[in-house]
């Protein structure tokens, strides 16, 4: 009796999960390994920070924001100040992100904000800056964004199809076997084989949101369209600075209110939150500031966010529309997914995970692939 062949379907879907992926695999490769790398640059940053510049010893009320810019610009001449983290505990140092536009270098600058010491300048961030680029854009500008985004398309198409050709035909004691165990003893053909079936099955859901959310940071029409969704209309932080700028003339002789005042202002309203976020970028010619508050700050965004905007000269809320406010959040929540920062420490150990097989899938697959091939051609010969 003549043995049934696949399906017509069967065999698109095989197609479409090898092809794509044998051209984009190395590029997947790339991008999946310095996105694990990323996964953790939080608490590495810490680490290479060291006790001695996170913590400090409560000294009266904190300066000012516009005073530690000025201490910025004395002691880091020709430098950026991008953002200042500030935490909720009295004992942490403020942390300033600040860039060199000249070198194109960013470092940490770990400030105490009760005498304006510079307590530490660490580099480590440069590297997670460099990791960054390289899986957005493989250091190649646009050309090398578009390689990406195509790349994690196919990511996206190997990942659903996967699934597909991982479903058993029959539910069996064996089936259930090979789909969900990895057979540890066997030889490298069936464990290679395993690694990429089990493990590609197990991380398939991770792996699909940090494909489809990378295609949404990418695709700046297909992001608002998302949060469109949702219920969400505005600006990204950056052009809502261009929508308030100052009037040199008219505020020349106005004092900025208290900062101090609007970070309490800001916890009293979110009491849950543990840092905010203060965004300083163009800071002379802007009249509000942004205040992105968390439980916890990472790299591209912040955990449980919520957003404030304050008039710098009189402390009002402004730009507080529950459009915005839903912006805001789903943005920040694509982020979140997408650096692994979400349900704590286990969601990051679930994303660090799924991107280290994200990384061996397509050289798992490879070899299964060639594996295959020889053995087609032994039979032809």
């Amino acid at each position: 009796m003549k043995k049934k062949g696949k399906s017509t379907f069967s065999k698109i879907i095989a197609w479409l999960h090898l092809w794509p992926s044998i051209v984009a695999g190395l590029i997947l490769v790339f991008v999946s390994l310095t996105g694990t790398i990323i996964v953790y640059g939080d608490e590495i940053m810490q680490w290479s920070a060291g006790k001695e510049a996170l913590y400090v010893k409560p000294e009266g009320k904190p300066l000012k924001i516009d005073e530690i810019t000025s201490i910025h610009k004395e002691k880091f001449p020709g430098e950026s100040f991008s953002y200042i983290i500030v935490d909720k505990d009295p004992t942490k140092s403020w942390i300033i992100n600040s860039a060199n536009l000249k070198n194109r270098k960013l470092t940490l600058i770990y400030i105490n904000p009760y005498t304006g010491e510079i307590l530490k300048q660490d580099k480590t961030i440069g590297f997670f800056y460099i990791m960054a680029h390289v899986h957005s854009n493989l250091l190649m500008g646009k050309t090398g964004g578009w390689i990406v985004a195509i790349s994690t398309i196919v990511f996206v198409l190997s990942t659903l199809t996967g699934l597909v050709l991982w479903w058993p035909k029959k539910w069996t004691k064996a089936t259930r076997d090979s789909s969900f165990k990895i057979k540890w003893k066997a030889r490298f053909k069936r464990l290679n084989y395993d690694l990429h079936n089990v493990f590609g099955f197990y991380s398939a859901i991770i792996c699909f949101l940090l494909g489809m959310t990378g295609l949404l940071i990418f695709f700046s029409p297909l992001m608002k369209g998302t949060i469109s969704l949702f219920g969400g209309e505005g600006k990204m932080w950056f052009y809502t600075l261009q929508d308030y700028p100052r009037d040199q003339e008219a505020t020349k002789d106005m004092a900025y209110y208290d900062t101090n005042e609007l970070i309490q202002k800001a916890f009293d309203l979110h009491p849950d939150k543990k840092i905010i976020r203060i965004w300083t970028y163009n800071y002379d010619n802007v009249s509000i500031y942004p205040f992105f508050l968390g439980t916890n700050a990472g790299l591209k965004s912040e955990e449980g966010k919520e957003a404030l905007y304050f008039d710098k000269f009189t402390g009002q809320i402004v730009n507080d529309g529950h459009k915005q406010k839903i912006y805001d959040k789903v943005d920040n929540l694509v982020w979140q997914i997408h650096m692994g920062q979400w349900w704590g420490q286990l969601g990051k150990f679930s994303t660090f995970l799924a991107g280290l097989i994200a990384t061996t899938l397509p050289i798992t697959g490879f070899l299964v692939w060639w594996g295959r091939r020889k053995k087609k051609s032994k039979t032809k010969n």
